[in-house]
């Protein structure tokens, strides 16, 4: 989007000091986000989850994709490979001689390429639907800085028309669905199934831990400050937010004393936090800011799971290897507000190139249908300043790396025995302007076939295409 002459040097310059640091790391898998620095006995259990999930997966058949080039979503990569999905799992991955149980459909991958579903670890679909009217306007509930006890769920629109839309043009499996950035404390997030739903609980991700949304710099101060109201500068929202955490810190020990204190449902989400029981995801831009927010986070004992936007985690990748902590990251967006300033395009190839967790999100509805074109612009720009990253390598900003940070490794994110069958059949290099998904899988169910109309989900707000719906 832009080309500046200091951007590439800062680029090459920043390249260098963290090559050095990260010694011999300039290809290293991204470490796995550790646990709350105090995670352990929780002194206080919140009741079972009042709005639990009713997620079931949608019928599958035994399948064999062979012959394909496969990127197993770690850094792996299979020329002729096979992917076996049977009762909802990967059974195996491998090359032609991988065993395929008898009555499995297969499906001639020769000139294609699989991967693992794509993961967007930051999306406001539901919230924000398309049309985009003020009646959908539903993500912030900007009437005060600190709100969380507000849940993203509770205004999730599971017809959003974004969802299949996203299944369909990206490759979207999974994804997570965060409040709006106008409040330091925005209210918990929810990781959902891209699958159709009559209701968001229908959709959410089984046993994915919720997620709190937190935001820094410029939008907290504005939106209130601009009202004449605290935060008005960025300590104010520094100090905002050190209040609040105390808050929840002598919220937990009074319920630890005595369990007949009236609950809080806000204090009740930062305790979960504190616990280690929920994640934090930080909606932070600029550099400085995200090392204040890691020192805040060890004032109070919890772990940020990744930060959103981070244009200037170029600046401070050690940090973020050091703290386990995630940057999800656009390629190339520039410029639209001053905290945006000094983004570079190199961004994500050198947090990835210092050892740390790089990830690739959209926070847009048009982003979302196209986070593969997005990594490989970055991926291009990290190659034109030395940073030789395998296309193979560069799923895992797609796909391990985002699970990672959601707390679903273990369920999805790779291809590999025993997770989810969240699985793409791209008609091309999945790094091309041209490619696009061909078939698509959830849990081992085939929810988008490009060459047939009756597997194309679509909302009933959704416009359809020429010829779509005819009953002659």
């Amino acid at each position: 989007m832009f080309n500046k002459l200091n951007s590439t040097l800062i680029a090459l310059a920043t390249a260098v000091a963290l090559a050095a640091c990260a010694g011999d790391q300039g290809h290293a898998q991204s470490a796995a986000a550790a646990p709350a620095p105090n995670a352990g006995p929780a002194h206080y259990v919140p009741p079972d989850d009042p709005y639990p999930s009713t997620y079931h997966p949608y019928p599958s058949t035994p399948t064999a994709i062979t012959g394909a080039t496969v990127y197993d979503g770690e850094g792996g990569r299979i020329e002729n490979g096979t992917v076996v999905m049977v009762d909802g799992r990967i059974q195996a991955v491998g090359g032609p001689d991988t065993p395929i149980p008898d009555g499995a459909t297969r499906i001639d991958g020769h000139g294609l390429w699989v991967t693992p579903g794509v993961i967007d670890i930051h999306s406001h679909l539901g919230d924000y639907p398309s049309r985009q009217v003020e009646a959908h306007q539903d993500g912030n509930e900007a009437t005060g800085p600190i709100h969380p006890e507000v849940w993203a769920e509770h205004s999730v629109w599971p017809q959003d028309p974004g969802f299949s839309r996203a299944l369909a043009n990206g490759g979207i499996t999974t994804l997570q669905i965060l409040p709006g950035s106008a409040d330091l404390f925005g209210g918990r997030g929810v990781t959902l199934r891209n699958v159709p739903a009559r209701t968001v609980q229908g959709m959410r991700f089984p046993g994915a831990p919720r997620g709190l949304k937190m935001a820094c710099g410029e939008n907290p101060k504005r939106v209130y400050g601009s009202r004449g109201q605290s935060p008005q500068t960025r300590m104010g929202n520094v100090a905002m937010m050190r209040a609040t955490w105390q808050r929840a810190v002598e919220y937990r020990e009074r319920r630890a004393r005595d369990p007949n204190t009236p609950r809080d449902f806000g204090l009740d989400t930062l305790v979960e936090v504190l616990e280690g029981r929920m994640l934090v995801h930080n909606h932070c831009y600029r550099a400085d800011e995200m090392a204040i927010m890691l020192d805040m986070a060890r004032e109070f004992g919890f772990h940020i799971a990744s930060f959103h936007h981070a244009v200037e985690a170029y600046k401070i990748a050690d940090l973020l290897r050091e703290n386990h902590t995630c940057a999800a990251m656009w390629a190339d967006w520039w410029g639209f507000k001053m905290e945006a300033y000094d983004a570079i395009n190199e961004n994500l190839p050198m947090v990835h190139n210092a050892g740390a967790c790089a990830i690739v999100h959209s926070d847009d509805p048009n982003g979302i249908q196209r986070l593969n074109q997005e990594a490989a612009k970055a991926l291009a720009d990290g190659r034109r300043i030395g940073i030789n990253i395998p296309d193979e390598v560069a799923w895992r900003w797609l796909a391990i790396n985002p699970a990672t940070a959601l707390g679903i490794a273990d369920q999805t994110g790779s291809l590999r025995a025993g997770k989810r069958a969240d699985v793409v059949l791209w008609n091309g290099n999945p790094f091309s302007v041209y490619t696009r998904p061909q078939q698509v899988w959830i849990d081992g169910a085939m929810m988008y076939d490009m060459r047939d109309p009756r597997r194309r989900p679509v909302s009933d707000f959704e416009l359809g295409q020429p010829g779509e719906g005819d009953t002659k």
